[in-house]
């Protein structure tokens, strides 16, 4: 008769006595599982997302900033400044890395304003006046501004202006010629155009229009007031 054992152990699971030590016995019981989640989890289990932490390094911290926001768009000299000076980065610092960000090309108000008259006068149709308020806006100095305004030619903005005026003709039509004209010269100096070109303008295309067949106007959605 086999003496009685006290407990069972991994080779009592074996054939034979051989191989019981591939089986692992179950722990002993842990006890209560704690209320206080792991690290790095939320209550509900839930894994955080690590936040990015902005560096100390105030030149590091200035040369990030504006890295981000001349991903989407190219700034000029003044904005990124202004966004600066909002995270409180010291002024020294933040004329160091501008100064930088202009030696390798990353920022150039010349440039900037060129492309802002090219893309502002084909898509919205401003005059030079209008384009040079908002270039002056953003920081662009009066001489670069002058220059860049400078290169929109005279009847390539008298051509514009003709085509803004014919597609708001009938909007404007079955009232009264001097009600036109007003609202039509209106229309021309809200995008900058001086008066006594917008006059002449509209007058010139109210002239056609009464001696012939009107043309198809429709207003492209760019240029709704």
């Amino acid at each position: 008769m086999l003496p009685e054992r006290e407990a069972w152990g991994p080779l009592d699971w074996s054939v034979n006595g051989v191989g019981g030590e591939g089986f692992d016995l179950l722990p002993a019981d842990p006890g209560p599982l704690s209320a206080t989640p792991p690290p790095g989890t939320s209550p509900d289990g839930a894994v955080k997302e690590p936040r990015d932490k902005e560096p100390k390094d105030p030149v590091a911290q200035a040369k990030g900033l504006c890295l981000r926001l001349l991903t989407g768009s190219s700034k000029t000299r003044k904005q990124l400044a202004d966004a600066m000076r909002k995270r409180e980065i010291p002024d020294e610092v933040a004329e160091e890395v501008l100064s930088r960000f202009e030696e390798v090309g990353l920022i150039d108000d010349a440039a900037f304003a060129d492309a802002w008259v090219e893309s502002r006068h084909r898509g919205r149709g401003l005059a030079r006046r209008a384009l040079a308020m908002e270039l002056r806006s953003r920081g662009v100095d009066n001489a670069v501004v002058a220059e860049a305004v400078e290169r929109l030619d005279p009847e390539q903005e008298a051509d514009t202006a003709r085509e803004l005026v014919r597609r708001k003709l009938r909007s404007t039509r079955g009232l009264d010629r001097q009600v036109r004209i007003r609202r039509l010269a209106g229309m021309l100096a809200r995008r900058g155009y001086p008066e006594g070109l917008a006059l002449r303008v509209v007058r010139e295309v109210l002239d056609a229009e009464a001696a012939g067949p009107a043309e198809d106007e429709q207003d492209p959605p760019f240029w709704e007031d």
